[in-house]
């Protein structure tokens, strides 16, 4: 980002909130640290996902700091659309000043509600903030309020409640100050790897008058599909699932050689870090490879090396 673009509050741009209206599951890219950047949301656009969030941003970091700006917001004005940017918060204004700088690059931003790394819970970000219901509607109150665009969204990501009262409480009231859609993760704070609760999900979708995505597990279009007739979920989220394999939403059961083409070309003209360059590959190529070859290719070093690996053993 780069300019003066704090006054500008009417924020070109699609209607994100348009797409649940078209009459069919909305599929998401989650917001992945360093992972949902600019040449890996390219990616997933090209084979059938519909919106995209970014990394997850701290807001008062991002206002206060132009480095903070540069580094952590990366658009483009070709193809990066519908795109939400998801912002860690705990004070109205900055979140509503945050929202102002991202307001005419991108098409919405969402709050933060459901991260339970200790670092975001201890500085009051993330899933503290599901105890907090009236500064959620604070926060989304200042935002709706000082951009003047109506199709620029207003989204929230939360975990649930042990009591799931609660959780139908913080949606109901979050829904009456005007939030566009919910982003429900169907575990609790303590909760990593166990089950997810798609029956919460449901009870929170039939509670409410706006669109509710589920999140959690989602690693195929058949999961995708299940998710929704299981909860009544208007849009899927997916996160590990997209990592292991881009081209999901397409329907494809593992990565495809094209995805992986396709990737290292996004890449390569992004002048995308070797690392995360890397490290999406040994994501998408988790199925297709075995132990001794991945033995092989994770520990390369090299873009030059990874090219040649790919081409002698792919044709890629």
């Amino acid at each position: 980002m780069s300019g003066d673009v704090a006054e500008r509050k009417q924020c070109p741009g699609t209607d994100p909130a348009g797409l649940f209206r078209a009459g069919r599951v909305v599929k998401m890219c989650a917001p992945m640290v360093r992972y949902s950047k600019l040449p890996f949301r390219t990616l997933v656009r090209r084979y059938g996902c519909d919106l995209c969030y970014t990394p997850m941003v701290v807001a008062a970091d991002f206002v206060r700091s132009a480095k903070a700006r540069d580094s952590e917001f990366t658009t483009n004005a070709v193809g990066d659309n519908p795109l939400i940017v998801q912002f860690a918060a705990k004070e109205a204004q900055v979140l509503c000043d945050a929202a102002l700088l991202v307001c005419p690059f991108a098409d919405g931003v969402d709050l933060n509600c459901g991260c339970p790394q200790r670092w975001a819970m201890a500085e009051g970000y993330g899933a503290c903030l599901i105890n907090k219901p009236e500064l959620v509607q604070d926060m989304v109150r200042h935002v709706r309020n000082q951009i003047d665009n109506p199709r620029f969204s207003v989204s929230i990501k939360i975990r649930i409640h042990e009591d799931l009262k609660k959780t139908v409480d913080l949606c109901k009231k979050a829904e009456a100050t005007g939030v566009s859609w919910i982003t429900v993760h169907g575990r609790n704070i303590e909760e990593r790897h166990q089950p997810v609760h798609y029956d919460a999900i449901k009870v929170i979708k039939e509670s409410m008058q706006i669109p509710v995505v589920a999140n959690g597990d989602i690693k195929t279009l058949k999961d995708a599909e299940n998710v929704h007739h299981l909860t009544g979920a208007d849009g899927v989220m997916a996160a590990r699932g997209l990592l292991a394999n881009p081209a999901m939403f397409a329907g494809y059961e593992e990565t495809p050689l094209k995805c992986i083409q396709d990737w290292v070309d996004i890449a390569l003209e992004h002048g995308t870090p070797f690392t995360c360059f890397h490290h999406h590959l040994m994501y998408m190529m988790e199925r297709i490879t075995s132990k001794q070859e991945k033995k092989v290719f994770n520990v390369l070093s090299s873009t030059a090396a990874v090219l040649d690996y790919l081409d002698h053993h792919y044709g890629v």
